[in-house]
Parts: C-alpha cells; structure tokens; sequence
C-alpha cells in the first residue's frame, strides 16, 4: 500500500479521526498548500468543478510534493473515468450518489483489474510509471488506494448497511445537501425529519468500523453534530471559500484602516 495512505490509516488509528478539505479550482498548488498547512487528505473534486484531466493530474503531483493523501470525487459511478484516475496515481475515489448495494459493486468492479473486475491494464503513474514491481502491483492495486462510497440520497436509510459490507468498500462520507435535497429539504437544513436521518446514518456508518466522513462547508454547529453522531473524517471547507473569507476580511480592514 501506498506510504501515504498507510500513515492515513495510522493516524486514524491513533487520533480517531482526519482531516480534509476540497480543491476545485485547476491549480495544483492549492492541494500542495493543504498539505504544507497540515490536512491529512485533500479532496480533488471533479463532479462540480471544471477540472480536466490535466489539472487532476497537477494536483495529484501537488499532493504528493506536500505528503498530503489525494482523494479524487469522480464524476459520476463510470467506469472509463475512473481508470483514468488510477492509472493517474490518486490515493482514493469517491464515488457520488451511491444509493444501493448494486451501484457500489459496480464502483468496486471498476476498481480491480480481471477477473474480479473490469479495470483495464495501464499502470503509469500509479506504478510509477513501471519502476515499482509490475507483476506484484497487478495483483495487489485494489489495495493500494481508498475506495469511499458517497451516500447523498435518502434511500440509503435502507441501503447503507449493505453498501458498508460490499468488499473492497473502505467507506462512507456523506453529502449533506443532495441528501437534503432527496428529501425535499434542500432550504430547511434544520428540519427535524432530515437530522433525524442523518443520526440513523451516523448510527449505521459507526457501527460499521470502516472510515465515516462528512463533506461540507465550514459551519461550528454542524461539525460539532457530526462529530457526535460518530464521523472519523471530518472534509470541510473549499478554497475558494478561504479566497473570498481571507480577501473580504482584508479588504474590509484596508477600508477601515482608511476610514471608508
């Protein structure tokens, strides 16, 4: 397995949980700054973002020079995309709106080469580019790197359970909106019907053992609520939300410093 997800998995064993935060926009320096600040793992999001294939790679590479775990979001449960991403070197996927048993096998299958699954043969990067033992990366790649289910839709009140004990699944991380928004929910973020849910997921999730993430924006109160119902990976925040926090705060001192 790869050195980086090994410490990733040593230090939840130690700490209890991990950090990270999302990257959308194409410069590969924003994963390396996450790094250098100290994120466990940065997640490299490509369902909500115009990132080719290129910047991907670029932030792969940035993560990489900061030691920090690369997390890809594909696009969508497809399989060409994600061969492309392995062959690229990430250190996990995330799958988005994984709402059954039958849709996380085929993340899975994608994952493994023959005969377990479909993943075609093109080691690259991910093998350093052949420098590594071929022949033992064939056998063991499935292993090298996280395989995360995103659970963003209410019928997975039923179908979590299943989804956790698919092979090869290594996790969860919930998308709080889109879940919201299967349920109607999407402007009533405090409906008790909806926090009722997401605590019969944490519930699930938590029993499982397997790594338990929540992905959003920064908000105290709901960090402090997932953390209670459970959570070992906490992504919070995008870059482009510290860009506008950072240049609004500036901005309003220098208008203050000169009395406008």
């Amino acid at each position: 397995m790869k050195q980086e997800v090994e410490l990733l998995k040593q230090k939840l064993k130690e700490r209890g949980i991990i950090f990270g935060s999302h990257v959308g926009f194409r410069e590969g320096a924003f994963s390396e700054i996450l790094g250098d600040v100290g994120y466990d793992l940065v997640w490299i999001d490509t369902e909500h973002s115009p990132l080719g294939k290129g910047d991907i790679l670029n932030h792969l590479i940035g993560a990489r020079a900061a030691g920090i775990v690369s997390l890809v979001r594909v696009p969508w449960n497809e399989p060409i995309f994600v061969k492309n991403v392995l062959d690229m070197g990430a250190d996990g996927l995330v799958f988005p709106m994984i709402r059954s048993v039958e849709e996380a096998q085929e993340a899975i299958r994608a994952c493994y080469y023959p005969p377990a699954g479909i993943r075609g043969v093109g080691t690259r990067r991910a093998n350093r580019y052949n420098l590594d033992d071929r022949s033992y990366y064939l056998d063991n790649a499935h292993d090298t790197f996280l395989k995360i289910m995103q659970i963003e839709h209410v019928d997975n009140l039923d179908s979590l359970e299943g989804i956790l004990a698919v092979e090869g699944v290594d996790g969860i991380v919930v998308g709080p909106s889109d879940f919201a928004a299967s349920m109607g929910k999407i402007k009533t973020p405090r409906d008790p019907e909806l926090l009722a849910a997401f605590d019969t997921l944490g519930r699930i999730a938590k029993a499982s053992g397997k790594i338990f993430g929540i992905s959003m924006g920064f908000n105290e109160q709901n960090v402090k609520e997932w953390i209670a119902r459970g959570v070992n990976w906490l992504n919070i925040g995008f870059e482009y939300q510290y860009v506008v926090s950072a240049a609004s705060s500036t901005l309003n001192t220098l208008r203050s410093l000169a009395g406008k």
